[in-house]
């Protein structure tokens, strides 16, 4: 953690004070610091954990070719709040809004590549 820390104060350096950059940066620590503060440490890392190893605790409920076929599916009454389905090799989750089920996009981990990628 402190090494992390370290590497974000020097990253910040890097951006003007006061600019948005630097800002998100600082966010970043505080927010690290927030939870190591409050004890949240262990479960934050290992949620940070499902992001090293995306592939392993992500599950695809279903998968449609079309956006017709996904939305005749979500009118069937087969959906359910919160399942990630691709369409089109895309990422959506399954959304409860007061008037009914409806795709979110989600990317899926192939989708924005492996850790570090731009």
């Amino acid at each position: 953690m402190d090494a992390v820390l370290r590497i974000l104060d020097a990253a910040s350096k890097n951006y003007p004070p006061g600019s948005k950059e630097e800002a998100a940066v600082q966010l970043a620590a505080v927010s690290l610091l927030y939870i190591r503060r409050i004890k949240k440490l262990e479960e934050f890392l290992a949620y940070h954990q499902e992001f090293s190893e995306p592939a392993s605790v992500v599950s695809v409920a279903q998968d449609f070719t079309t956006q017709e076929e996904a939305d005749g599916w979500l009118s069937s009454g087969k959906a359910v709040d919160g399942s990630l389905v691709r369409i089109a090799g895309q990422g959506f989750q399954v959304i409860q809004l007061p008037n009914g089920l409806k795709f979110l996009r989600t990317p899926l981990p192939e989708e924005l590549g492996p850790p570090g990628a731009k």
